[in-house]
């Protein structure tokens, strides 16, 4: 287990589990974190990794999720970071003011976010942050709704609804973070038969 801001032993250097400081709570409160949010702040990790991006440049990430999955993200992302594996954007969604739409837009890749679920009052996954969402405009939720439309988030991503194109940042059944997610007992998103959510890790 991991407890307080020290990481595994087998932790690589840029990567860790910390408990929510003051500092990223103040960041937190008010967006992922309203006044009327259940989950309690200690049931919650902040993660720190590095990621590449399609052009092979290493950023640094962060990530709050549920302290449930914390280790498993870690080791996710280590794997992911090790065999290349490109991420474009990990930030918490308050630099996006916890607007979904404007952080699937942007690339963004998070998991905490006390929210429900789009078109109904159901806490999503993300809410408890028991979900991850990666590389979320290349891999859109999509779903059709009773009178026959499209609704496609984000809006922006309606050219990354045709899985069959080739496109850099794509999750496909499968491939590394396929894998590495599923072999930890997550569900993905792009297996669901009412709609497809391709961006999306839960457990």
């Amino acid at each position: 287990m991991v407890c307080s801001s020290v990481a595994t032993a087998q932790t690589m250097q840029g990567f860790s589990i910390q408990e929510i400081s003051d500092s990223v709570f103040a960041r937190m409160q008010g967006k992922s974190f309203p006044a009327h949010c259940t989950v309690k702040r200690s049931d919650l990790r902040y993660l720190q990794v590095l990621h590449v991006d399609a052009d092979g440049e290493t950023h640094r990430g962060e990530m709050v999720c549920n302290k449930a999955i914390a280790e498993d993200l870690l080791e996710i992302f280590q794997e992911l970071y090790r065999q290349r594996y490109p991420i474009e954007r990990m930030r918490l969604i308050d630099d996006y003011d916890a607007d979904d739409e404007r952080s699937m837009q942007d690339n963004n890749s998070s998991s905490f976010c006390y929210r429900v679920v789009e078109g109904s009052t159901k806490l999503s996954k993300h809410a408890q942050g028991m979900a991850v969402d990666v590389n979320t405009l290349y891999n859109p939720c999509v779903r059709k709704r009773k009178d026959g439309t499209v609704l496609v988030q984000p809006s922006t991503a309606k050219r990354y609804t045709n899985r069959s194109r080739k496109f850099p940042y794509k999750i496909v059944e499968g491939d590394l973070m396929f894998r590495l997610f599923t072999e930890r007992g997550f569900q993905w998103g792009g297996h669901w038969k009412s709609l497809k959510d391709y961006q999306h890790f839960e457990k």
